[in-house]
């Protein structure tokens, strides 16, 4: 469903929008620059708050991909180690805790 609404817009975007556009026209191309500028704008928007929560989150992440390749590391070279319900750590030779 379409409805009609009325807008102002300065002669030089009046001038660009009729050199692009077929008599008539007009609407559809302001439909599709409305809508391809909000689906732009939402994705940088997007872009903005992820960088902001990895940047956030950074030293947390760090800490833990820290934590986890000294286990990878651990279970690579033969030995199995894991923190005990204490927090102590353990080695053994089973690969799950007792």
């Amino acid at each position: 469903m379409r409805k009609r609404i009325n807008i102002s817009l300065p002669e030089e975007t009046i001038a660009l929008v009729d050199r692009v556009t077929e008599h008539g026209d007009r609407s559809r191309l302001i439909d599709e620059a409305v809508r391809r500028y909000i689906q732009e704008t939402g994705r940088a928007n997007l872009r903005k708050r992820l960088k902001e929560g990895a940047i956030r989150r950074a030293e947390r992440d760090l800490h833990l991909a820290e934590e986890w390749f000294r286990v990878d590391e651990d279970v690579w070279h033969g030995g199995r180690r894991y923190l005990d319900p204490s927090g102590a750590r353990s080695t053994s030779s089973a690969s799950t805790p007792p």
